[in-house]
């Protein structure tokens, strides 16, 4: 039998220990929130208000705003997600960057009734149940009077059947059904009222992979006899070396020659109605970029420029292919893009290859370069309206006429190595498709949210709720421990007597 002093011991111990796991804090048993970066939104707002803004009664159009394009069958794509992801939760917060402008019913005197701005969405999903906010410019039908609100609560999201946990990426949701809100009504003016079904929500957000611990670095090894800091004497002789041959060469410090480029990149969308008609329901065809060329959702980046520019005066040559192909013999291929600018205009060339026309350095289109800034070492010109030249129709096949505006250019030159080129919107990695949501005639997320959000902050990733059964464990074992300690002490006082 232990000594009354020896249970004592052992009995606080085991309780210290204990007490100490179970007041650990609960986020150690949840894996780390991650961050949100790169992806892309695409949602059409609701179909049948574009058409009434571009039909006979409204007799309007609408434009896009920060990089964001058209996508499919009248969807809007917005760019570059940016937010945090709870994989345990659930929990996910996106902001995505662009935005669209309608407008319509045009005055006489040319004053807009119809004017609304919708930009920079954002999805937050908590507890199974989302939203989606934006910014809203609008004016009144009656008045005219324009209300702004940054992040109004737009639309209800239906997640009804979604499991947002998880971890993997991107996340991704296809289809998800959107009703208007009280608030996103007032923002719209009226002219829908809250609850009217708009078109349904599709994201593919990229997340960033659960940090890990660092590894140990390794103790320095004791040097040996005859191997003194071997590392620092060849890093030493490296070090000469190159110096010697900077010397050699006289390019210690030397600056860039006048008017050479050091990177250079220009962005051209082609036409947005062309885009839309290569991959609509007549030319049921896409797009394919090669040699370099790259996707900014509303516009194609060709890189890698080459060539001089002096005195504002720019002659460059990009990387970079693209070809749309599509049914009604659509094949038209653009590659070897060239800029060049001299006093107020620049023009756009490309080696063009269609079904009937095949030629080196077409002048596609010419742009306004009014806009040219330089700063840093960087050369820019962002969105320059740009007309379709005569060679650039007949590239067309004469499906536009000389003249006919076409998407605008941008152009970023860095004449030193230190000036960085404007990234480009960030659409995310492709995902793969993911069934839709199940319908359901359970109570929408909004009555349920409290409750689902509390149920999965209290389970782990794997739904065992840990939590309870750790502490219910917990009170069994002190109650052991107690029993134990008082019958030992009895014990003792037993054989003392």
């Amino acid at each position: 039998m232990l000594s009354g002093r020896v249970a004592r011991t052992a009995a606080a111990t085991a309780c210290s220990a204990l007490m100490g796991a179970l007041l650990l804090p609960a986020s150690t048993a949840h894996a780390a929130e991650r961050t949100v970066n790169g992806g892309r939104l695409d949602w059409g707002i609701k179909s049948s208000f574009q058409r009434y803004v571009t039909g006979p009664i409204a007799q309007g159009n609408f434009t896009l705003q920060g990089g964001s394009a058209t996508v499919g069958a009248g969807q809007f794509r917005f760019h570059s997600a940016n937010g945090t992801y709870d994989p345990d939760t659930g929990a996910f917060r996106a902001g995505f960057s662009g935005g669209v402008r309608f407008t319509g019913h045009k005055k006489p005197n040319g004053d807009l009734q119809l004017d609304l701005t919708i930009s920079r969405p954002t999805v937050r999903i908590s507890g199974g149940s989302g939203t989606l906010y934006a910014d809203m410019v609008s004016k009144q039908l009656k008045t005219g009077k324009v209300t702004s609100a940054a992040q109004v609560p737009l639309a209800s999201l239906n997640l009804s059947g979604v499991d947002m946990r998880g971890g993997g990426s991107p996340v991704a949701l296809n289809g998800i059904p959107a009703t208007l809100t009280a608030q996103g009504a007032t923002a719209f003016e009226g002219y829908y009222t809250a609850g009217t079904a708009l078109d349904p929500v599709s994201l593919s957000a990229d997340v960033a992979a659960a940090a890990t611990e660092p590894a140990p670095k390794p103790s320095q090894e004791t040097p040996q006899p005859g191997k003194k800091d071997e590392k620092a004497e060849k890093d030493k002789a490296g070090a000469d070396k190159k110096d010697e041959k900077s010397e050699k060469d006289g390019k210690g410090d030397k600056k860039p020659a006048a008017g050479r480029i050091e990177d250079a990149a220009v962005d051209w969308g082609v036409r947005r109605t062309f885009r839309e008609y290569v991959n609509g329901s007549i030319a049921n065809g896409e797009w394919k970029l090669t040699d370099g060329a790259q996707d900014g959702g509303a516009l194609f980046r060709f890189p890698e420029g080459k060539g001089t520019y002096e005195k504002k005066a720019l002659d460059a040559t990009f990387t970079g292919t693209v070809r749309f192909f599509g049914d009604q013999g659509l094949d038209l291929t653009f590659s070897r893009v060239a800029v060049t600018t001299k006093g107020a205009k620049g023009t756009l060339f490309a080696d063009v290859k269609n079904s009937a026309f095949h030629d080196a350095k077409v002048p596609l289109v010419t742009f306004d370069t009014a806009a040219l800034k330089t700063s840093g070492g960087l050369v820019t010109i962002t969105e320059a309206p740009a007309e379709l030249t005569a060679q650039g129709s007949k590239a067309f096949g004469g499906m536009y006429k000389a003249g006919t505006r076409m998407d605008p250019v941008s152009l970023a030159v860095a004449l030193d190595t230190k000036a960085e080129l404007p990234a480009l919107p960030d659409l995310g990695s492709d995902p793969s498709p993911s069934p839709a949501p199940e319908k359901s005639a359970e109570a929408t997320p909004a009555d349920q949210g409290d409750t689902t959000e509390k149920a999965a902050a209290a389970e782990d990733s794997s739904g065992f709720p840990a939590v309870p059964v750790a502490i219910g464990a917990g009170v069994l074992l002190l109650a052991a421990l107690a029993f134990w300690f008082v019958r030992s002490r009895r014990a003792g006082t037993t054989d003392a007597g």
